[in-house]
């Protein structure tokens, strides 16, 4: 390989990127953002935090950046209300935490690591290589070519890396649109989710700014090459519900659709994709900055593993296997809302059909979990705990299993209670994987590996050697 300037190469400095640049300097991994904005964004486009994601802030030692936000347990699919409040998690409900408030604390956060972030560098050319990966960038002071071992793109929607790689972007384009605003100086009711004759309206005031959405059943989705203008916003919002809202001032102002498109691979050698530039879909519910969280918490540990040189063969490649089948699977329920919420009066029954079933509690928890991003396995081993998140635990001198996490190491529980054992393992893992005694047992269990990502790789209650699993995943 040449020399490269950095290891890895982030482009975009929005939620996902950021995350991911923490967690690859975690791993110990060299790593460069690149973002064409100069500043970071105003607009807080995404607002909703839900239960998985503020377990990744815990396990990172991050909420205290996050504060305590407003909580609420209500959610819901498709517009009917969901409670989220009977799942097995400390942080039950949906978090309003604005967009540019986890940008900021991510940004503080990363580049606290030692990760460094160059704004106005926007990305015009890559060539990949088998083994380094070169890029241009067109800056104020003109083109910079930089070299990396990986690239990621974490650039949105509208992916410059993902067009630039050659990755298909299957799916279908938007059938109806949303418009949406933030308003000052309106006084209109607050609506969740109001479906009206003409169509949908949603509104909340907050701080004095109301956002606005809103959709008209009948009307297609226009091509659009720019924003839409406030009057725009004020003549569908009268359509719909008869008010105007003319009188405001508008702060911000957006149109998004129902498109649903997911990339046909994560991974195309040493250019990878993660959030938004990986799944496009409806922001129903707050789901997409929370799937490309987690997605950059799945892939920060391995490729630092990999640039770092100890990496199992085949780890870098079980991105594209765990988060695609994931995005795919969220997709699929995000497709389901949106038919709730936007199909036009035929789409009552089934509206009040599930209305009726969601308060049964297994299907309001089976949806609540499929919101909150707590259903998801890796794998298909026969334990019911191996793929899926750790669980909370306190174990002994006011160590839990999330705060081992605060790292971003491997963590192997013991809890066999055997001192010779204890002393066994301590000397078999490598120093890539903390070993943690606890003083109980855990569901029978006597020894638990935690990924860094939080998720459990195998589990043992006989006493089980775990060096296959730790070379599985950790290397020898």
């Amino acid at each position: 390989m040449p020399s490269v300037d950095t290891q890895v190469i982030v482009v975009g400095a929005g939620p996902v990127g950021l995350m991911l640049a923490g967690e690859l300097r975690l791993g110990g991994a060299r790593v460069l953002v690149v973002d064409r904005l100069a500043e970071p964004t105003t607009e807080s486009r995404a607002s909703t935090l839900h239960a998985r994601t503020m377990e990744i802030f815990d396990q990172r030692g991050l909420l205290s950046y996050v504060g305590t936000p407003p909580n609420d347990r209500m959610g819901h699919f498709g517009g009917i209300p969901l409670d989220l409040g009977h799942l097995p998690t400390r942080y039950p409900g949906q978090w309003k935490v604005g967009q540019t408030r986890v940008e900021e604390f991510l940004a503080e956060w990363a580049t606290g690591l030692g990760a460094e972030i160059r704004r106005a560098h926007e990305l015009v050319d890559l060539t990949a290589f088998d083994d380094h990966v070169r890029v241009r960038l067109a800056t104020d002071a003109g083109p910079v070519e930089l070299t990396c071992a990986y690239l990621v793109g974490c650039d949105g929607e509208d992916s410059t890396v993902r067009r630039l790689a050659g990755i298909d972007f299957p799916g279908r384009d938007a059938t109806r649109e949303l418009l949406r605003a933030d308003v000052a100086g309106i006084d209109i009711p607050n609506r969740r989710f109001q479906r009206l004759p003409n169509g949908l309206a949603i509104s909340a005031t907050r701080d004095g700014v109301t956002r606005v959405m809103v959709t008209e059943f009948d009307r297609e989705a226009p091509r659009r090459r720019t924003e839409p203008s406030f009057e725009d916003v004020c003549v569908t919002w009268k359509r719909v519900t008869g008010e105007d809202i003319s009188g405001g001032t508008p702060l911000w102002l957006n149109a998004f659709g129902n498109a649903s498109r997911q990339a046909a691979r994560y991974r195309a050698g040493r250019v990878l994709l993660a959030g938004d530039a990986a799944h496009l879909q409806l922001p129903a519910g707050g789901q997409a900055i929370n799937l490309g969280i987690q997605d950059a918490v799945n892939l920060g540990w391995k490729l630092a593993a990999e640039v770092s040189g100890h990496a199992p063969p085949g780890l870098l490649d079980t991105y594209h296997t765990e988060r695609h089948a994931v995005g795919r699977r969220v997709l699929a329920n995000i497709e389901t809302q949106a038919y709730l919420l936007l199909g036009d009066s035929t789409v009552e029954p089934v509206r009040t059909l599930l209305a009726e079933l969601i308060t049964r509690p297994s299907v309001r928890d089976h949806l609540a979990a499929t919101i909150a991003g707590l259903d998801v396995r890796y794998g298909d081993d026969p334990h019911p705990l191996v793929g899926a998140r750790v669980p909370y635990a306190d174990l002994c001198r006011k160590i839990s299993t999330i705060n081992l996490l605060h790292s971003g190491r491997g963590i192997l529980l013991d809890f066999s209670a055997s001192l010779a054992r204890h002393a066994w393992l301590r000397a078999t893992v490598s120093d890539r994987v903390t070993v943690a005694p606890s003083l109980s047992r855990f569901e029978g269990l006597d020894t638990i590996l935690v990924r860094p990502d939080g998720y459990v790789a195998w589990v043992s209650s006989t006493m089980d050697d775990p060096r296959p699993a730790l070379h599985r995943w950790f290397g020898r």
